[in-house]
């Protein structure tokens, strides 16, 4: 019985020319991440590796549960969700941050602040964390609306530039969390594609390092961590 390719779930869309050379650099033929097609799963000439295309929300599903051996997905996903995953290299791409913020000409806040957000779960362990009962409150876009219509006293949500919250009268008042793109695996994965996906973490975090200014590195080991 022939083996099966290693299996690699990534967010279909631009960033898949970014990780083709990441991929490239970690040991593994990635030229048909540039196919310009539909198609959602796509094996590398030589066999040996098997991509398939998600949307975001979804990799770490498809890792964590062994249909992937390797993820690429957004520290927020992790975060929000708590997949058990093994979470070894940050890849530098689609750097921002997790803010929380409030209208620029507020006053005094409520002792239990009402709280907007697409991330409910670490908006309430954030506040937790701080000794505060805040009512966090999900919405699913346009989060920066909620404090203009009375919604919310607060938002948390990803900033890159901080352009969106200016032009809504937003200023940031607290960092949550910095967040990027993780590549991560699952617990399960077997013993002799572990020689692969270290190579790879290898290759890839170097580049990563190179594209930072950083002349020398050592990779960091796999290993499972809180998101």
């Amino acid at each position: 019985m022939s083996q099966r390719p290693l299996t690699v779930a990534i967010p279909k869309g631009r960033v898949q020319k970014v990780l083709a050379t990441l991929f490239a650099k970690g040991g593994l033929d990635a030229s048909v991440l540039d196919d310009d097609d539909r198609r959602l799963v796509r094996q590398s000439a030589d066999g040996r590796t098997r991509f398939l295309l998600l949307k975001p929300d979804d990799v770490p599903t498809y890792v964590e549960f062994g249909a992937a051996d390797l993820g690429v997905s957004g520290r927020d996903i992790l975060l929000e969700r708590r997949y058990d995953l093994y979470q070894p290299l940050d890849l530098g791409i689609g750097r921002c941050r997790m803010v929380v913020a409030a209208p620029a000409d507020r006053t005094e806040m409520p002792s239990v602040p009402r709280v907007a957000t697409k991330y409910p779960r670490i908006a309430t362990d954030h506040f937790a964390a701080r000794g505060i009962q805040a009512e966090v409150i999900f919405v699913q876009g346009s989060v920066e609306l909620a404090p203009l219509v009375g919604l919310a006293d607060l938002i948390v949500d990803l900033v890159e530039t901080g352009s969106t919250l200016k032009e809504n009268h937003l200023v940031v008042i607290e960092e949550v969390a910095a967040i990027s793109r993780t590549a991560a695996r699952g617990p399960q994965c077997r013993s002799e594609r572990q020689q692969a996906l270290t190579t790879f973490a290898v290759g890839a975090w170097s580049t990563v390092m190179a594209w930072s200014g950083v002349a020398s590195v050592r990779a960091r080991p796999w290993s499972r961590t809180a998101p």
